[in-house]
């Protein structure tokens, strides 16, 4: 499925932004690079999940919805760092939207999705 396969490669590119953004981060005293970092460290790990496991409708939706919303975060913080100024004004407000829709379609999906086998291995 192609859906898994970005959601992995996401996966790997946030986490991977995540670690450097920390460590950048550790060297000074950027609010906006620990801001990246624990955003694209908490969301990576869910995009790794839903690669692995995800299926249905409201779960692609749900991981799209992280995956632009965390990547807008993060661009825009990081534009804001390096050049003073973010992508457009109200960004980080619309990716902030778009990670919180992400999760309420996770808990939608735990709620009323039917999942196979693989998550039902009690």
């Amino acid at each position: 499925m192609l859906a898994a396969r970005v959601f992995l490669v996401l996966a790997g590119l946030l986490g991977a932004a995540g670690v450097a953004a920390a460590a950048g981060a550790s060297h000074g005293e950027s609010r906006n690079l620990s801001a990246i970092a624990m955003i694209f460290l908490a969301h990576a790990p869910v995009l790794l999940v839903l690669a692995l496991y995800g299926r249905g409708r409201m779960l692609l939706a749900a991981g799209f919805l992280l995956a632009i919303g965390t990547a807008l975060f993060g661009a825009d913080l990081a534009m804001r760092e390096c050049l003073g100024h973010g992508l457009f004004p109200g960004a980080t407000p619309l990716a902030g939207g778009a990670m919180i829709l992400g999760w309420l379609a996770l808990a939608v999906a735990g709620l009323f999705g039917r999942f196979g086998s693989r998550l039902n291995k009690d």
